[in-house]
């Protein structure tokens, strides 16, 4: 059973225990955030050092790294230097968003020597995959999209990134808007390619009932992905990011009914002055569930600096109500960070 269903049921476990811990609170309070979904418990199934991380209302707020490889930086042993310099200078969780080499190699490694909990996006290695097999990623059938999910949960990853809520619906809404920056999300645009291509709607939302199923068996964390996030603060809570946001609220209730852990993805690049309207929105549309945004940025003009940038919009975004904050390295938008930018990363979030 999923820790959902065993927390409805009245059930403290050994996770809820240790995240109580950790937080210096009643367990009976983390049993309760669990149960409501307001709360999620994250944990590494095949790591050799378990540590569960809570991720919701009344907790910590957390921070994530982003590690991985490209297809011109390849090193298993970097990466691992990536993973600890991360976890030493405080980071919570880590995301494996390798693009380059053996890339279930990479994340089996890094979650094996992870004493957090390890993200990733799988529709990264099936666009890996397609291009190795000299496939077009248009040329993907329905079920590889959902199979590939499967991968990466059998391989023990504690939280996946999946854009759901990218359909023809949000898409329209895109359309009209006029964006300065249109689609900026690798994952966004790889499914809006696969839609046009075949015409037909995202399979990661039209077979989202065996995602949940997927979920269901190995306890694994959805997070709802946010593929038309805005990619400069002038498309900011537009109408298309908003469109993606109800649709994403829905499909929280869907898993919730069926004892599936959700968290929801934010932007990225938004103004100071949006960023608490952006939080309510979530916590409204989407039921309360716990919020993982991107920094977010508050200007579009500091490369180099946008550590500095995200931090500023971290601090209003947490004190706002978010609950989880994905780092930004000095390299955002400039190169792959090594451990020295991971871990200036880390500090400044």
């Amino acid at each position: 059973m999923t820790q959902i269903l065993r927390a409805r049921d009245g059930e403290i476990t050994k996770e809820i225990r240790g995240v109580a811990a950790f937080e210096n609170l009643p367990p009976e309070f983390i049993r309760d955030g669990v149960a409501s979904g307001q709360i999620v418990i994250t944990l590494n199934s095949k790591s050799n050092r378990k540590k569960p991380v809570g991720i919701g209302a009344g907790l910590r707020v957390k921070v994530n790294a982003n590690i991985g490889t490209s297809p011109n930086r390849v090193s298993i042993d970097e990466e691992l230097e990536k993973l600890k310099a991360a976890v030493s200078a405080g980071a919570d969780t880590v995301m494996d968003l390798s693009t380059g080499g053996n890339l279930e190699e990479i994340r089996r490694e890094i979650i094996k020597n992870s004493p957090v909990p390890v993200g990733t996006v799988p529709v990264y290695q099936l666009a890996k995959d397609a291009k190795e097999r000299e496939k077009s990623f248009v040329e993907l059938k329905e079920s590889d999209f959902l199979d590939m999910v499967e991968k990466h949960a059998d391989d023990g990853v504690a939280f996946v990134t999946v854009h759901c809520g990218v359909t023809i619906e949000s898409i329209k809404r895109l359309k009209k808007e006029g964006r300065i920056l249109d689609i900026v999300s690798r994952g966004g645009v790889l499914l809006l390619e696969w839609m046009l291509y075949n015409r037909k709607d995202n399979p990661l939302y039209t077979h989202y009932d065996r995602l949940i199923d997927i979920a269901k068996r190995y306890d694994l964390v959805l997070s709802l992905g946010d593929g038309l996030r805005p990619g400069c603060i002038a498309d900011a809570t537009d109408r298309s990011q908003i469109q993606e946001l109800v649709i994403l609220g829905e499909l929280t209730q869907k898993a919730w009914d069926q004892g599936v852990q959700v968290m929801i993805e934010g932007p990225g690049h938004v103004p100071l002055n949006q960023i608490k309207a952006n939080i309510l929105l979530e916590k409204e549309l989407c039921h309360g569930a716990p919020f993982y945004v991107l920094g977010p940025l508050v200007t579009d003009i500091a490369p180099g600096y946008d550590h500095i940038t995200s931090a500023i919009g971290g601090a209003v975004a947490a004190m706002a109500g978010a609950d989880f904050l994905c780092y930004v390295t000095p390299c955002e938008h400039l190169s792959l960070p090594g451990p020295k930018e991971v871990k200036e990363g880390v500090i400044a979030a």
